[in-house]
């Protein structure tokens, strides 16, 4: 068996592929499963001891020897592709931007950007923070109880479920509430921000996914009230449906995190099957507010007796959904470019309340 002769058969054969197709037939040649050398390795089984303790170190250098030559013949011809391309492309940096170019902006980020501009008009900042956070500023920090059920792993991601205390187990966050906790304790009020981010809750259906994105606003000064909240929830659901006869239902709830706490309902009706906001001849929920709870000020090292404030809090995804006229959040998120292309927006409808946030 002269695996000198095998070996200067199939690295004359790489030296003379010019093609990744011609290194393949080598490959296959050497050590696919009817291949020369996989055919030797195969023929240990059949030898003697003695017989096979010698020639076998043979036969393992010559599979390493050809199989690091297919390799390095294969970086050398895909280095030979991409200089060639490169070298035959180009990019004109200073073209101006073609407003018909393909692509567009995806309504999640187009919405995000029309609750910026309503919010940066009326005062707020906007506020972002981590993805990934602690359970203290996920739960504990607003008043979530441990035995409460959002705390449940058939509800919340856990990064790092077991062991450790509270600052240590990590989660998915499930809303953006923590950003206004790492804002109030690093900012000193008066405070006016919104936070607009992705969150992360087990859910999955044609109204619910386990990735969404969702809007948070919180108002920390003295002498503030419930009022203040309807007002700028009022101004708020009027600017972004650009819609003048808006009537907002606050209705009790209960949330940890507030005291009192109220769902929101925003007065709509139906017209040939088709939803719109304004009047009063039916009612929508659309999102949840309140009064700030004077444990969550106390977590942050707020006086309750000094310092009061209110929070909302409501989907963008559906914000989008019921301006925009979507009926399956599932879509939002399946990278179907047909879809993109129809509720997607262009590069230059920029949101602004002098010309209408909406595009």
């Amino acid at each position: 068996m002269n695996t000198d002769a095998l070996r200067g058969e199939y690295l004359a054969a790489l030296d003379a592929a010019s093609t990744p197709d011609a290194v393949e037939a080598v490959r296959v040649a050497a050590l696919g499963k009817a291949g020369g050398i996989t055919q030797l390795m195969k023929s240990l089984g059949g030898m003697a001891p003695d017989e096979r303790l010698k020639v076998a170190p043979a036969f393992q250098a010559l599979r390493e020897e050809v199989s690091s030559a297919i390799e390095a013949k294969k970086a050398s011809l895909g280095r030979a592709v991409l200089e060639a391309r490169l070298a035959s492309e180009r990019l004109d940096l200073s073209l101006p931007v073609s407003p018909s170019a393909p692509g567009s902006i995806h309504p999640i980020s187009q919405v995000m950007d029309e609750l910026s501009e309503i919010f940066a008009d009326l005062g707020f900042a906007v506020a972002e923070g981590p993805e990934i956070e602690t359970d203290w500023y996920n739960f504990t920090a607003l008043n979530i109880p441990p035995e409460h059920p959002a705390r449940a792993m058939h509800d919340t991601f856990y990064a790092r479920p077991e062991g450790g205390d509270e600052a240590s187990r990590m989660v998915l966050r499930t809303h953006t509430s923590p950003v206004q906790i790492r804002t109030m304790m690093s900012e000193k009020p008066p405070i006016r921000i919104i936070a607009p981010g992705r969150v992360y809750r087990s859910d999955s259906d044609a109204t619910h996914t386990p990735m969404f994105h969702q809007v948070e606003g919180l108002v920390i000064d003295r002498g503030i009230t419930l009022g203040h909240l309807k007002w700028t929830l009022e101004t708020f659901v009027k600017a972004f449906f650009e819609v003048d006869d808006v009537t907002l239902r606050l209705r009790p709830s209960f949330f940890p995190f507030t005291e009192p706490g109220v769902e929101v309902d925003v007065g709509c009706s139906w017209e040939n099957g088709t939803l719109k906001i304004g009047g009063n001849s039916s009612w929508m929920e659309i999102l949840g507010a309140g009064m700030v709870h004077r444990k969550v000020l106390e977590n942050c090292g707020l006086d309750p007796a000094e310092w009061q404030g209110f929070a909302f809090g409501c989907g963008i995804d559906r914000l989008a959904m019921l301006k925009y006229g979507m009926t399956d959040l599932r879509a939002f998120f399946d990278a179907d470019l047909r879809w993109t292309r129809h509720f997607g927006f262009g590069a230059l409808d920029v949101p602004t309340l002098s010309a209408g946030v909406g595009a």
